[in-house]
């Protein structure tokens, strides 16, 4: 059956192309500083927001048109398969993303759960064996539920911690199964409403229990996926543990976890937590923990997790210039965890929405490969830190002085001169990159 029937496979046209269902600027096989454009990228479609959405917000209820929706229970569940399948291949994306409860529904017990997801995988391999769409990562849902209200790896009752282990011990048997890249931890519900009824420290110490719990298994059943942590500081929980991705890296620190798990940053859940996208980008970075993307934005007038589909430029360009700058993602890739506004019900505008976001990553792939050649932000930074290579700049650098030396070298010292940070300028240099028509990235 076909779920698509008003689209045909989305092609590169190019930046003059007028047809809504064509890449403009994503083309899968040019090739930026080397490597092909696809490879740069690695887009993943979410399986939750495009297949399970219904546009249900906390005003109205779902309106989403999608014609898998004439089924239920497990004939829905498949139904969902084929059509993602046929998006995944009409899109000609290389990965996609999910959570169990995303691609099958729970039993009345565990063990029917199981049976139900075992079904659905199956079914998935079966597809998977002559489709080119791989899967990047899967993941337990443990906050939907009611059994996860008081969290899952945090909560005050031992059966949910229970439970919610043998949810991930089932979702690396299918990441393993399946050949996922990656397996993610997203701790929805891990963290408090208050600290009047909450023990803390149980519940840091719980959680590092259940992740060392989880490299045992992984390593006991030769699951090779690299685990992320997925940061985000609030909502649905008022305070989450893995805040962002300086509280996410001091826990892993404390509780000898580091060499085991990197991070998957999400775009608003990085504006959630006070940050930009790129801050959290390079704080994984610089500590060599960038494992995936989240790609989305949020609504700079809105305070909660809007999850757009990204189609801010600039943001897609600092994004790409911190993924650059890692040297790829490895393993991870861009996972498009977005969904269509409510007003865009229709089935068409979900290829209208993942073009958008593809279209954007290439510009933003594009313009920042340019900026890194260019050393644009390297020769200034460069200048700006030139102190710190001479002199007592060097001296404190490489660890040769001390406060005494310091402090003879202060009381000596006239005026200080500061220089400026040319910020205005460096925005201007990005604007007129992402403006150059000569540079063939026309926007």
């Amino acid at each position: 059956m076909a779920y698509f029937k008003n689209v045909n496979h989305i092609q590169y046209e190019g930046p003059t192309s007028k047809n809504p269902l064509a890449f403009k600027y994503y083309h899968p096989e040019e090739k930026i500083n080397g490597k092909a454009m696809e490879e740069h990228l690695r887009f993943a479609v979410a399986f939750w927001h495009t297949f399970t959405g219904d546009g249900t917000d906390p005003f109205g209820d779902g309106n989403m048109i999608r014609p898998w929706n004439q089924f239920k229970g497990m004939d829905l569940a498949k139904a969902r398969v084929e059509a993602a399948f046929e998006l995944f291949e009409k899109l000609n994306v290389p990965f996609f993303c999910f959570h169990d409860v995303d691609i099958a529904p729970e039993g009345g017990t565990l063990s029917e759960t199981y049976q139900n997801l075992d079904r659905i995988v199956t079914m998935m391999k079966e597809y998977m064996r002559t489709s080119k769409t791989k899967l990047l990562w899967n993941t337990a849902n443990m906050f939907t539920h009611p059994r996860f209200v008081h969290g899952a790896a945090t909560s005050c009752n031992a059966d949910v911690y229970a439970y919610a282990a043998a949810k991930v011990k089932k979702g690396l048997e299918i990441g393993k199964e399946l050949g996922t890249e990656n397996y993610v931890f997203w701790g929805g519900r891990e963290g408090y409403e208050t600290l009047l009824n909450t023990d803390t420290k149980l519940e840091l110490d719980n959680l590092a229990r259940f992740f060392h719990m989880a490299i045992d298994y992984a390593k006991e059943i030769g699951f090779t996926g690299q685990f992320l942590i997925e940061p985000k500081p609030k909502e649905p929980t008022k305070h989450q543990y893995d805040f962002d991705v300086a509280t996410g890296l001091a826990f892993l620190q404390n509780y000898g976890l580091r060499d085991h798990f990197k991070f998957n940053i999400e775009a608003n859940h990085a504006t959630l937590a006070g940050h930009t996208f790129e801050h959290e980008l390079r704080m994984a970075r610089i500590n060599g923990m960038l494992g995936s993307v989240d790609a989305n934005q949020g609504d700079t007038l809105l305070g909660w997790d809007t999850d757009e589909f990204p189609t801010d430029l600039y943001s897609t360009t600092l994004a790409m210039y911190e993924i650059l700058k890692n040297d790829g993602l490895g393993k991870g890739g861009l996972n498009f965890d977005a969904k269509v506004r409510r007003g865009s019900f229709e089935p068409e505008d979900l290829f209208y929405a993942h073009i958008a976001g593809m279209d954007s990553f290439a510009i933003g792939l594009k313009v920042a490969q340019r900026l890194i050649d260019d050393n644009v932000f390297e020769d200034l930074i460069s200048e700006r830190y030139q102190s710190f290579k001479e002199g007592v700049g060097r001296d404190i650098v490489e660890g040769n002085t001390d406060f005494y030396k310091l402090e003879a070298y202060a009381l000596q010292l006239g005026d200080i001169k500061n220089f400026s940070g040319r910020q205005e300028r460096l925005k201007s240099i990005i604007n007129q990159y992402l403006l150059d028509v000569h540079r063939n990235v026309t926007v």
